[in-house]
């Protein structure tokens, strides 16, 4: 079955968050409510419109919003009657989900899938009453909050679902909206948020014990153990306060385990203080001060940093290295974080069986729903069974029956494979992830072809040398630049078929070239290297463009400066969906050098040639506007919308697929790939020159610009332009060489030299 169409009924947060994703990925949505007020829309359009204009963004793109139509549950239930899978999202209460689906019944096509997006009503309860061909086309179906950025969807058969119904919605989720799927089991809370919340109050309860305060715990429990930033408080004040408390009440009714949440807490949810919907709730903003609530005194304080050297030697080691020392952090956070880890595993330990089919799974519920660096069980594995036998012992902990049946560790090698220890006992071979190409795996011989400073060649198969970044942000110095050109030119000699840029990093492509690299060079006054470093970083650009093999990159996440240029160089670009791509030199105070001013020069110039009556200098500005703001892409469809991605260029909507998809299109070149032919761009020259720097002035006198914005923004006019003569036909190189002078030129002057310094020391850009 195809999945073309998808309904939502109830537009609250999660409902037309899933609208909003799905339409994203160019699905029509019909998304319903309750009726409302017949003036105002009703509820259904309410969601809508608040997801239109939610921060950050439910839409990749806000025109797919046209993609939803809405409706309410009395008068436009038959709108759902060609849809292909319908998603419950109303009120989490079994009766008002049961009447949803009982009138559903006599509306959906027989075929037509239903899915619930509870939290934790087993399925069982929700089937109550339904016919067998309805319970053969249910599941339930958890996105998590926002739906457009988590991960995660625990999708939750029932032994009543037809095989057919679960493949198709696991096949679509994954490969259309992006989802890392995971199969839970029918128990309350299913793996995430049972083991999640179980977290919560299992840290909230440690650290009342052990006399620390909240911004303590979010230190010790943030990437000191590789979690995210947001650590446990400012977690739960994204999610919410009162969500925290009704979720911890529902699980304790539902499983009869304490989840107890301290009366403080209830106490700030009374008073209002929900969270950030609230602007306090653990923390509190006023205005740009951050303030913490101080438990025991049940006032807000000034946030303080932890001081305790241990923590701060610690800090400095690599998390399997830190967690293996984890006896040597001192003090009540030592305490604290032992407690934590092995109350932790015990309680996961014990209750997994109940919860998931593998351990494998509990591991990517925690990584993929609450961003964890390496799922519970892994880092149990780092921790070692010893110190886990140790600890239980010394707690008084029943060991586990899973502990007791692991050998050495939970995961193990197995003829270059990997293998875990499944729920029953038995070890078993780790399921990849569906459609995954990782270059973890690959960084060794014979894949591994050779490497350099900052990156890696390795051969992804069938022909394919990927280029890997590696290092700092990706940051792109003397050895990507080296391996780039290392890579074509084994590809041009025959050995491969084409070359694809692709690194697994979680979120950064590349920020860019090596600006310290840069700023040594200038202190140095070594201009003669810092040319010959610029030129061979735009021929390296200019290489992708017309190397006779094919070339694609996979850009994610954050796609800056030279990450954006050396993409938009390639022949393809498979872009993935959550896309932070923008050429933003001007914040250094530099124009783009790597050949990115010239490249959206000629390209939106050519798009206007094919009508005789466009104005080329429409072009010029679009891309003047778009250099001189730096302006950046909010997800891979902006980016097409800017002008970034072309229209033969590709969106990925899963990460984990990227690389494999970024294969798959060098492959569909190279088979009678011809290089394009060179480019001429007709230079505008000295009116269009004045015009732009018009604007500039414009721009300084009404505040916007400041004296060096003025400054960078006459080199990027003066390349755009072409120069200030008059107006005739240049090359692409005529182009690149004002640029690389430009770039030399800026670089030479105080301003810039005090943006690349403020930017190196404090990562945020200096308006001088």
């Amino acid at each position: 079955m195809r999945i073309r169409k998808i309904g939502v009924v109830g537009a609250g947060a999660m409902g037309a968050g899933i609208a909003a994703l799905a339409a994203s990925a160019g699905v029509p949505v019909v998304l319903l409510d309750i009726p409302g007020q017949p003036d105002r829309g009703g509820p259904a359009k309410d969601g809508l419109q608040k997801a239109v204009k939610a921060k950050p963004a439910a839409f990749m793109l806000a025109d797919r919003a046209q993609l939803v139509r809405t409706g309410n549950t009395e008068d436009d239930l038959a709108l759902l009657a060609d849809c292909d899978w319908v998603i419950e999202a109303i009120i989490e209460q079994p009766g008002p989900k049961q009447a949803l689906y009982e009138r559903l019944e006599d509306v959906l096509r027989p075929d037509a899938i239903v899915s619930s997006n509870t939290s934790g009503i087993p399925m069982a309860v929700l089937l109550q009453d339904r016919s067998e061909g309805f319970a053969a086309r249910f599941l339930g179906t958890h996105f998590f909050n926002p739906p457009r950025y988590m991960h995660l969807l625990e999708i939750i058969p029932t032994p009543r679902t037809a095989p057919a119904v679960l493949q198709t919605v696991r096949d679509f989720a994954e490969r259309a909206l992006g989802k890392g799927v995971v199969l839970a089991k029918d128990a309350p809370g299913f793996i995430a948020n049972r083991i999640g919340v179980a977290g919560m109050v299992r840290t909230i309860r440690l650290m009342e014990r052990h006399g620390l305060g909240i911004d303590d715990v979010d230190a010790l429990t943030g990437p000191f153990l590789g979690r995210p930033k947001t650590a446990t408080f400012r977690t739960g004040d994204l999610s919410g306060l009162d969500v925290l408390t009704y979720v911890a009440a529902g699980l304790a009714q539902a499983t009869g385990e304490d989840f107890t949440v301290p009366a403080w807490v209830h106490g700030l949810v009374r008073d209002g203080a929900l969270g950030d919907k609230a602007r306090r709730g653990f923390y509190r903003k006023d205005g740009k001060e951050i303030t913490v609530f101080d438990w025991p005194s049940g006032a807000y304080r000034a946030t303080r940093k932890l001081a305790n050297p241990s923590f701060e030697a610690l800090s400095k080691a690599k998390l399997r290295e830190r967690l293996a020392r984890l006896d040597e952090l001192t003090g009540a956070e030592g305490a604290f974080v032992r407690d934590l880890l092995a109350e932790t595993a015990h309680y996961v330990l014990t209750t997994a069986p109940q919860l998931a089919h593998d351990l494998v799974s509990v591991d990517r519920a925690l990584e993929w729903g609450y961003g964890w660096d390496h799922g519970p069980v892994r880092v149990f594995d780092w921790l070692g069974l010893e110190w886990l036998r140790r600890e239980f012992a010394v707690r008084g902990l029943a060991v586990p029956p899973l502990l007791a049946q692991a050998t050495s560790s939970f995961y193990q090698p197995t003829g270059g494979a990997a293998s875990a220890l499944g729920v029953d006992g038995t070890y078993r071979q780790v399921e990849p992830v569906s459609g995954a190409l990782w270059l973890e795996p690959l960084r060794r011989a014979p894949t591994l072809v050779r490497t350099f400073d900052g990156a890696n060649l390795i051969h992804l198969g069938d022909g394919v040398l990927n280029v890997e970044f590696k290092g700092k942000m990706n940051t792109l110095g003397q050895g990507p630049v080296e391996a780039i050109n290392h890579a074509l030119d084994l590809a041009e000699a025959g050995r491969y078929v084409g070359v694809t840029l692709a690194n697994d990093d979680p979120r950064t492509f590349s920020a860019g070239a090596d600006l310290l690299g840069v700023l040594m060079l200038v202190q140095t006054a070594d201009w003669k290297t810092l040319d010959q470093a610029i030129h061979q970083f735009q021929q390296t650009a200019m290489r992708l463009r017309y190397s006779p093999v094919p070339t694609v990159s996979a850009p994610f996440g954050l796609t800056l400066g030279g990450g954006c240029e050396y993409s938009m160089h390639c022949d393809r670009i498979e872009a993935h969906a959550e896309l932070y791509m923008g050429l933003v030199e001007v914040g250094v105070g530099v124009i783009p050098g790597g050949g990115g001013t010239k490249e959206l020069a000629v390209r939106f110039t050519d798009e206007l040639a094919a009508y005789e009556e466009a104005d080329p200098f429409e072009g010029i500005k679009r891309a003047f506007k778009l250099i001189a703001l730096a302006q950046t892409s909010t997800s891979a469809l902006e980016a097409q919308a800017m002008g970034l991605l072309r229209r033969g260029d590709r969106i990925s909507m899963n990460r984990d697929r990227l690389t494999a998809d970024a294969k798959a299109r060098v492959l569909d070149l190279a088979g009678d790939y011809v290089a394009p032919p060179p480019r001429r761009i007709r230079a505008l020259g000295a009116e269009a020159f004045g015009n732009l720097m018009y604007a500039l002035w414009a721009a300084k006198e009404g505040g916007q610009a400041t004296p060096h914005d003025l400054v960078v923004g006459r080199h990027v006019a003066y390349v755009l332009c072409g120069g200030d003569g008059p107006v005739r036909t240049v090359t692409e190189q005529d182009l690149l060489d004002l640029e690389r002078e430009a770039f030399l030129t800026l670089l030479g002057t105080q301003g810039t030299q005090e943006r690349i310094t403020h930017m190196l020391k404090t990562g945020k850009p200096l308006r001088n």
